[in-house]
């Protein structure tokens, strides 16, 4: 099978995206891996499939997968990613997209410079449907790890997420820490793991471990997880500037029962074909 793709990235966080409404294609785990692998096939962090919608209410579907295979619920940066590849293949010219994701649907609008923003829902707090193995929730959690305990904050934006506040991005035990926290025994179906240094009320940097993945350059729910975090906490402003290794984003939460608006830029950087 011939397969015609577009690789693009959203701060250097990267996707092999495909359009499946008008290609018909059949994947495997082990195909999403040979596509993925930066070595002998296409190379990216996560594989964005465009499907039809399965409701009348929406513009498109798409399912993501990560680089080992596994399917995941939510990506912020793909989503961006998502709104100008429909736009650039023509299958819509809305500006004002809504789309369906294993995690619920999302609303995306493209603004006039190019940047997308994405209302990625309200955050989960409730730890039974993060899911995290705690009775009650709380705005930080206590969880061992090798060298002792930490705190984290725990919140899903259509995936979860652990938020460690730490003093500094750069010399933080990022490496050490990330795969520990991403396999801890209380995150059920594993976590993504962000390491979250203060600057000001209104700007944090970020790095993020990301499940079945690793740590990559930008992830958009992570950022979006972050604020939601450092705002329980009492750390943060409504807006808060996000800088990741890959650029910044935007990311807006009012608070409780509102959802979270994130803005940022997607970029293509070329189209191609594979045969699998």
């Amino acid at each position: 099978m011939r397969l015609r793709f577009t690789k693009m990235h959203g701060l250097g966080n990267d996707f092999v995206m495909i359009d499946a409404v008008s290609q018909r294609i059949r994947l495997s785990a082990e195909k999403v891996r040979k596509i993925a692998d930066r070595r002998f096939g296409v190379g990216c962090d996560q594989l964005l499939i465009v499907e039809i919608p399965s409701r009348p209410d929406v513009d498109f579907k798409y399912r993501i997968f990560n680089c080992d295979g596994s399917e995941v619920e939510n990506c912020g940066n793909g989503a961006r990613c998502f709104a100008k590849f429909v736009r650039e293949r023509k299958l819509t010219g809305k500006k004002e997209i809504k789309v369906e994701t294993k995690a619920g649907v999302l609303l995306l609008k493209v603004q006039d410079n190019g940047d997308v923003s994405v209302d990625m829902g309200k955050p989960e707090l409730s730890p039974a449907q993060i899911p995290f193995d705690n009775v009650e929730e709380q705005s930080k959690y206590r969880i061992a790890l090798d060298h002792g305990e930490i705190e984290i904050g725990a919140v899903s934006m259509g995936n979860p997420h652990a938020v460690t506040v730490i003093d500094s991005c750069e010399k933080g035990p990022i490496e050490e820490w990330g795969p520990q926290i991403e396999a801890h025994a209380r995150f059920p179906q594993k976590v993504n793991a962000g390491f979250m240094e203060l600057l000001s009320r209104q700007e944090v940097n970020l790095r993020v471990f990301e499940r079945g993945v690793g740590e990559t350059l930008a992830c958009g729910t992570g950022a979006c997880a972050a604020v939601v975090s450092g705002r329980l906490q009492g750390l943060l402003d409504e807006k808060v500037k996000v800088n990741l290794p890959g650029g910044s984003l935007q990311i807006e939460w009012p608070g409780r029962d509102q959802p979270v608006i994130m803005t940022g830029p997607a970029t293509t950087v070329y189209h191609g074909q594979i045969k699998i």
